[in-house]
């Protein structure tokens, strides 16, 4: 591999222009398919395989009519204070607004709250339920304007008003951390680089990556149905490895630059080495992101997939716009140990050449005391990791929205004025076709609905136009998330399965809240499958890299160390409430349901980029006749400053979006950034060379029969070192040339 990636990385330095202009040209291309392309729908929400799912579907099928994805909208009227909203004034400006709300060309139905029953018992608060044609991304936005015009005529009359449902609905912001993320790994990149040129072209060609990609899913999502999070996580992750990718390859060019190899050959060995590594750590991100198809949720499976793509890209652009663009830049990009005029004067670091840097001293020091520095970084992960063991997993809803928003003050005046639950009402679908006595069969049912505890309503059946399926509005006395409404919607399954061979009649519990208890159980479900096939295709992929089973062994035995501090970390901050002020957070509860899952996926993928480039150093070294120990030392001296700035950059990216208005993409980027920080400055940088010090030369032990049926890779650029020996025994004057070509 190492061979080939050496010609391509040369033939990209030498065709430079067309190389950018074809990748000029893509981006071109999917910014228009971007641009030209319809506006994207509200993404489609399925479960296949569980009840919920079933019972959804049955409602389509027998209540057509029902049109179960239009938008809703709840509008809360609240009475000032010691007035009710049934005295004349305030009734009169209720009945004004659900008017109002009726005129819309998109509306199907306004419920009038006196006629429907929808004021609580204290005759304070009271709703209007408003249901729409089209989804919540559809509404046109003079629909929307119409429900706030509404709401404020009746503020106005001096009544609080509050709107809640998916029909104000918004794409999430970030706010302007993300911006401040980019700008702290342009800094690190300068510090780096030493150099404005070199810094610029990670930052360039991971953004020019970034826009095909998300521009892509922006073309295709109405096509492919993929929602707003699809574009948000690919620009999150795309980031992140396109910057970090370039960063290897640069970095390692510089290296080449100062043992005396001219540009073109330097940009080759750059790719053919660094590259080599590059595609290995990519594949390994993409097998996780792809690998999240297994769980089978179509959302999350599109997710992962233009995620990967979006990685794919990251890593074709460095292995070829990279070396393109370096030949652009000439003799802008210094060697390293060389600093630009700008930020030095242009002149070797006179006199440190041989000094042990910062990353060959802390090597050494591990080394000598692999068991303290063992001991103490396990010791400090799983003490981040013990929050972990209270997990609770569940999705977020309109109770953890900031308080300053609309829909959160809606939610919590329902939640005042009709109880807790009343925010999570379970549907049951009878499906009675098979019974003798349909409506005999609906009404035991619902006496034995009636009769479980934490049943605060429950509504009187309404049937379908055959009169053999029914739909009940179970109201729990819990709020949604909690662990009693869950253990509800338990026991109105195990009801239904009770008298299901009684009455013939078959009970199915679907609904917002059902729909995630049963997702969460199938992430549950999936989380050991997925590790299991993401980790043993990646080990056997690293087999292959590294030539050793230890070596990936250790490499996946710290993932589940740093994956596991890192949900703890996740379950402190967004459960218990720790530091929650300090990051934004305003509403603390159950952590959302495909959190670990993602976590395992996209945190394994990040974590094998820095195994990749890391102990491939330390390979190398070893190979070519170092010492186990002084290996160690090698790898981190070439690869620690450079391994550090990139999970820097990483950590920065991914805080960005933790000024996020959505909590899902809050917490996805706190739960990767502290991933991240855990995997690399503990696990990498600490226990990877502990262990390897510790193991000696059994760390590169591998069976002989194995090691002849593996393919060689070729990751470490043995067969380039093998064919520049054999160029200079036929020409003598060979290195004399490359430092006249440097000069």
């Amino acid at each position: 591999m190492a061979t080939f990636l050496h010609r391509l990385g040369r033939l990209a330095f030498r065709r430079r222009h067309l190389v950018a202009l074809i990748w000029v040209a893509l981006l071109t291309l999917a910014g228009v398919g971007a641009a030209s392309a319809p506006a994207a729908g509200s993404s489609s929400f399925s479960i296949p395989g569980t009840e919920a799912q079933k019972a959804f579907d049955l409602l389509e099928q027998r209540f057509p009519g029902m049109n179960a994805d239009g938008a809703t909208a709840r509008v809360v009227f609240k009475a000032p204070g010691g007035e009710k909203v049934t005295a004349k004034d305030n009734k009169a400006a209720v009945e004004k607004a659900v008017r109002e709300l009726r005129s819309g060309s998109e509306v199907v139905s306004v419920t009038d709250p006196f006629t429907a029953h929808a004021v609580s018992k204290n005759g304070t608060i009271a709703y209007a339920q408003v249901k729409y044609k089209v989804s919540g991304m559809e509404l046109k936005d003079s629909s929307r304007d119409a429900l706030q015009e509404a709401a404020r005529d009746a503020r106005g009359d001096g009544l609080t008003v509050e709107i809640g449902g998916d029909a104000l609905q918004a794409a999430p912001e970030t706010g302007a951390t993300e911006v401040i993320g980019i700008a702290v790994a342009a800094v690190v990149l300068v510090i780096t680089f030493g150099s404005l040129v070199a810094a610029g072209l990670p930052l360039l060609t991971a953004l020019i990556g970034v826009g095909i990609g998300v521009s892509s899913i922006t073309a295709l999502a109405n096509a492919l149905d993929l929602g707003t999070t699809t574009s948000t996580l690919a620009m999150m992750i795309g980031l992140a490895v396109g910057i970090d990718y370039a960063l290897f390859i640069v970095s390692r060019y510089r290296a080449e630059l100062a043992e005396g190899r001219e540009r073109e050959e330097a940009a080759g060995r750059a790719v053919g080495t660094a590259g080599s590594a590059v595609v290995f750590a990519g594949l390994t991100v993409v097998i996780a992101l792809v690998g999240l198809s297994v769980v089978n949720i179509p959302m999350l499976t599109k997710m992962g997939v233009a995620a990967a793509g979006t990685v794919a890209i990251a890593v074709l652009i460095a292995l070829t716009l990279i070396p393109a663009l370096l030949g652009h830049a000439g003799r802008r990009v210094k060697p390293a140990g060389e600093k630009s005029r700008l930020l030095g004067g242009g002149r070797a670091a006179a006199g440190k050449k041989d000094r042990p840097n910062m990353g060959a001293r802390w090597a050494s020091f591990v080394v000598r005391r692999p068991v303290a520095v063992l001991l103490l970084g396990v010791v400090g992960l799983g003490a981040a990791a013990v929050p972990a063991s209270q997990l609770e997993l569940g999705l977020p809803d309109d109770g953890s929205q900031p308080t300053s928003t609309t829909q959160r003050r809606a939610y919590d005046l329902l939640s005042e004025g009709f109880g807790p639950g009343f925010n999570g009402p379970l549907t049951v679908v009878v499906d009675a076709k098979a019974s003798e006595d349909p409506k005999a069969a609906v009404a035991t049912v619902t006496d034995d609905i009636k009769g479980l505890k934490d049943v605060t309503t429950v509504t009187p059946a309404t049937y379908n136009k055959a009169g053999d399926t029914a739909v009940i509005t179970v109201v729990p006395g819990s709020k949604p998330s909690s662990t009693t409404t869950e253990d509800l919607v338990r026991g109105i399954r195990d009801t239904g399965a009770g008298r299901a061979a009684k009455t013939g009649a078959e009970l199915l519990v679907t609904g917002t809240t059902a729909m995630n208890i049963d997702f969460s159980q199938k992430l549950n479900d999936a989380l050991i499958p997925y590790l299991a096939l993401v980790v043993g295709l990646a080990f056997l992929l690293l087999i292959v890299v590294f030539r050793s089973i230890l070596v990936p062994l250790k490499a996946a035995l710290g993932f589940l160390l740093s994956v596991t501090a890192a949900l703890g970390a996740v379950v402190a901050v967004f459960q218990w409430g720790w530091l929650s002020g300090l990051l934004g957070v305003q509403q603390t509860g159950p952590i959302m349901s495909m959190m670990p899952i993602f976590m395992v996926g996209v945190v394994f993928g990040l974590a094998m980029d820095y195994e990749v480039f890391l102990v491939t150093r330390m390979r190398e070294a070893y190979v070519h006749g170092e010492s186990p120990g002084q290996a160690i030392v090698t790898g981190f001296r070439h690869g620690a400053r450079v391994v550090t700035a990139a999970a820097v950059i990483m950590i920065a990216v991914f805080s960005g979006f933790i000024g996020s208005s959505e909590s899902m993409i809050k917490m996805i980027g706190f739960g990767l950034a502290i991933a991240v920080f855990f995997d690399a400055f503990v696990v990498r940088m600490a226990l990877v060379p502990a262990v390897l010090a510790l193991l000696g030369r059994r760390a590169w032990w591998l069976p002989k029969w194995l090691d002849r049926a593996l393919p060689n890779v070729d990751v470490e650029g043995e067969g380039l070192r093998a064919a520049a020996d054999a160029a200079d025994r036929r020409d003598p004057d060979a290195d004399q040339d490359r430092e006249l070509a440097r000069v």
